[in-house]
């Protein structure tokens, strides 16, 4: 685990991530403390690349649980293999062995390990629980024991603990609330768009690629962008992903054709698109190109 909070910076960066202070710090923090962190922010603000880079640069194993509606207890923890139960079942009963069945099919062996227990068993792992705000609301106290103890109680086996716990990172994109009692157990951060020089030192590291001017280009338009009304303001995702479109057009510097050409890198909605083509990506353009 790294000593400081620029260790921890440090680390993270080695990974291709650029954390502001507070960022860096909060991590530090659950690390240390051996805390979850939970963070929420806008879709494509880097959240989930935590849980990657940390897993690659502590090292640990990586174990996601992708949250979706109507998500429960046997794709998320765990499952009891009924197909080896009741083959066991017959087994015995052809053995003529029947005294202790009721107590060996309820054995670990039968238990088909999920995200969640996989996490608490084996080598040490970093555990994502990706987009909490899609599951349903009562899947949260599913995860309570695990968020408190690192432990996971089947009621026909027991109590499994982790023996090494898991770094535990929650994302959520707030498309609704999360319960008080997930955040309490949780160290918190929110993750925000970065501001113009800390975005510049991301696309030097995920696009190395693109030429400085251009960079400097990219990251001046999307700066502006994201001060005016539209349905989704683009992330540092499509930030990385337009710099390195506009490369493979071999783009020296925007120009309004291109820009205009390449809008759906980096808007996900036509009326998004439509209100910045033409005369409003123009100005952007002009004014990226003499703030670069």
């Amino acid at each position: 685990m790294p000593e400081n909070v620029a260790a921890t910076a440090s680390l993270l960066a080695a990974g291709g991530y650029v954390a502001d202070t507070a960022l860096a710090t909060t991590v530090h923090l659950a690390l240390r403390m051996g805390r979850p962190l939970f963070l929420e922010g806008e879709p494509g603000t880097g959240k989930t690349e935590i849980a990657k880079v940390l897993a690659a640069q502590l090292p640990r194993r990586l174990v996601r649980l992708q949250c979706y509606d109507g998500m429960d207890l046997s794709a998320a923890a765990y499952e009891w293999n009924h197909a080896r139960q009741l083959m066991a079942i017959r087994l015995a009963e052809a053995a003529g062995n029947v005294a202790d069945i009721e107590n060996s099919i309820y054995e670990r062996r039968f238990l088909e390990a999920r995200p969640l227990l996989q996490a608490l068993e084996g080598e040490p792992a970093v555990l994502l629980i990706d987009e909490l705000d899609r599951a349903d609301e009562p899947f949260e106290a599913f995860l309570l024991e695990v968020l408190a103890d690192f432990q996971l109680t089947v009621p026909e086996l027991g109590t499994l603990k982790a023996e090494t716990p898991p770094v535990v990172i929650i994302t959520s994109n707030r498309t609704r609330e999360v319960h008080d009692a997930i955040r309490r157990r949780c160290l918190y951060h929110w993750v925000d768009y970065p501001d113009a020089a800390r975005e510049k030192a991301i696309l030097a590291l995920r696009a190395p690629g693109v030429s400085e001017r251009l960079s400097a280009q990219v990251v001046a338009f999307v700066q502006r962008l994201r001060a005016g009304d539209y349905f989704k303001l683009p992330g540092v995702a499509e930030t990385i992903d337009w710099a390195n479109a506009l490369a493979a057009l071999d783009a020296r510097e925007l120009e309004t054709g291109a820009v205009d050409a390449t809008l759906g890198v980096l808007l996900k909605y036509q009326d998004d698109i439509a209100k910045l083509k033409g005369e409003e990506a123009a100005r952007l353009v002009a004014e990226a190109r003499s703030a670069a």
